[in-house]
């Protein structure tokens, strides 16, 4: 008699992934999340390829999952649709032995204290009690302990920048599959929060103490007995409570777990201090100045306060105005490439005028207007050097980044020695190919919309400065406002500020 083949597990794929400044006058909408079900989503992830050796025994239940550029809060009817789409395909789907929940973790919605704990108290009920659920996350999220115990496992990256990705997300599916194939259940997870709140700009794990804290990951991974480790530093510009660092082990014992949590929670807290900048910094006149001044091509600028891929509006001109307030930039005996603020508007005069038409345009603000004075349009003329309208962002590959398609049209304008790109959408230039047909060896500044370099940019760089300019996810964090995040809290409260209570809790 020929032995019963055995079950295929059943584990479905969802989710919704954003992180939000609440400090940035954005709202995101619908429109702003490209949303992906069947198999679209399934080709998101390498891991679901019938030649996996997953296939032989998971059939992958696609659900749905929403993703997003980073930007301001989602507006709860945005979300309100997500989520029920989410939890009501999660129940249509049948039983479900797990779920791999594809999140970011510092998700922000108008109206909710905790979106995350909100979304995932909804796919819990969904769920039952019986399926394990599995997180990816960004290790910038926040891990809140309402949002924490309702999951089976949680991870999150262990790079910044964030290389490693979509091996996180591979992780967190072959955990789960490694949990339901033994039988063992829900493990215990150890869970503690630090009480410190670092902007991403100072934990780049390129550098120390970031380094080694989470390089030693892999080796309490490797411990027999833990499943897990992970920390978080948390998301420093949305403005509640559980914006924080966080720790969680997970294991097949409380004690191991709780060990292991604390010790590296007590390593975190004892190295807040060490936490530096990912490169020199200074304010946009210096950072020019000694762009400028140097010899080395092409130098590379960071406006750190409206990156768009931390939650900046994006539409800042503030840059914009400091570069041609400097003599040589003005005149041209110096050349600047600053992509890209946002401005529809602009692009659509752009497109009417057509290249080598002079211009002039009230550029940016388009969002931010009214929220102090980096935010007033920037009144420019200049030339129309290259228009762009790339054609639309078919299904991602599995290795791509959904989020980042569809930036829509974009227009160049030149003054002086100084070109600017707007765009129609927010958009991020990470790489070569975001610059289009424009070439950013070709010239001396390359001043971008980004905190730390991303990889294709750090390589490209012969130096580098990281502007600590105004805007939503600005990197001075006391000058921000910050309101309801719970104190004490390091870098708000120092001096007699030594004993906090790290204590792990068994979920």
């Amino acid at each position: 008699m020929s032995a019963s083949p055995v079950r295929r597990l059943r584990i479905g794929i969802g989710g919704m992934a954003i992180e939000s400044s609440q400090f940035c006058p954005h709202r995101s909408m619908y429109d702003d999340f490209r949303v992906t079900r069947g198999d679209e989503l399934l080709a998101r992830y390498a891991w679901t390829r019938p030649d996996d050796a997953l296939a032989e025994r998971v059939e992958w239940v696609p659900l749905v999952h929403a993703v997003a550029l980073p930007g301001g809060p989602v507006e709860r009817g945005t979300y309100d649709l997500i989520r029920t789409e989410l939890t009501a395909r999660i129940r249509d789907s049948g039983p479900l032995d797990g779920l791999v929940y594809d999140i970011h973790g510092a998700m922000s919605v108008v109206g909710l204290a905790d979106a995350e704990a909100d979304l995932t108290d909804a796919v819990r009920d969904a769920t039952g009690p019986g399926t394990l659920i599995s997180a990816a996350m960004d290790l910038h999220g926040n891990v809140s302990r309402r949002f924490a115990e309702r999951l089976d496992l949680l991870t999150a990256h262990r790079l910044a920048p964030h290389e490693d990705a979509w091996e996180t997300r591979e992780r967190a599916a072959r955990k789960l599959v490694e949990r339901l194939v033994s039988g063992r259940g829900r493990p215990y997870r150890a869970w503690v929060q630090v009480p410190v709140l670092l902007p991403g700009e100072k934990t780049s794990t390129r550098l120390e103490p970031a380094k080694s804290l989470y390089g030693q990951l892999s080796s309490v991974e490797a411990l027999a007995g833990v499943v897990d480790a992970a920390i978080w530093v948390g998301y420093a510009w949305a403005d509640e409570e559980r914006c924080r660092a966080a720790v969680v082990v997970t294991a097949d014992s409380p004690e191991l777990a709780v060990t292991q949590a604390e010790l590296l929670a007590r390593q975190y807290w004892n190295a807040r201090r060490d936490f530096v900048f990912a490169g020199p910094t200074g304010d946009a006149d210096d950072c020019i100045a000694r762009a400028v001044a140097s010899t080395w091509r092409p130098f590379l600028i960071s406006d750190s306060g409206d990156n768009p891929t931390a939650g900046g509006a994006g539409d800042l001109p503030y840059m914009l105005g400091r570069l041609l307030a400097h003599e040589d930039l003005a005149s041209g005996r110096v050349t600047a490439l600053h992509p890209g603020i946002t401005d529809p508007e602009a692009v659509a005069a752009c497109f009417a005028a057509g290249v080598g038409t002079e211009v002039t345009l009230r550029v940016g603000g388009r969002v931010s207007a009214g929220t102090g004075p980096h935010a007033e349009p920037y009144e420019l003329t200049g030339t129309v050097t290259a228009l762009e309208a790339p054609p639309s962002p078919g299904p991602a590959a599995p290795r791509g980044n959904p989020a980042y398609d569809g930036g829509g049209r974009s227009a160049a304008v030149t003054r002086g020695g100084v070109t600017v790109v707007l765009t129609e959408r927010r958009r991020p230039f990470h790489t070569r190919a975001d610059f289009g047909t424009l070439d950013p060896l070709g010239y001396d500044l390359v001043v971008v919309k980004i905190g730390y370099l991303e990889p294709e940019l750090y390589a490209m760089a012969a130096d580098w400065l990281l502007a600590l300019t105004p805007g939503g996810v600005d990197q001075d964090l006391l000058r921000l406002g910050h309101q309801r995040v719970r104190r004490p809290l390091y870098p708000f409260d120092d001096e007699g500020f030594e004993g906090p209570d790290l204590t792990a809790v068994v979920l």
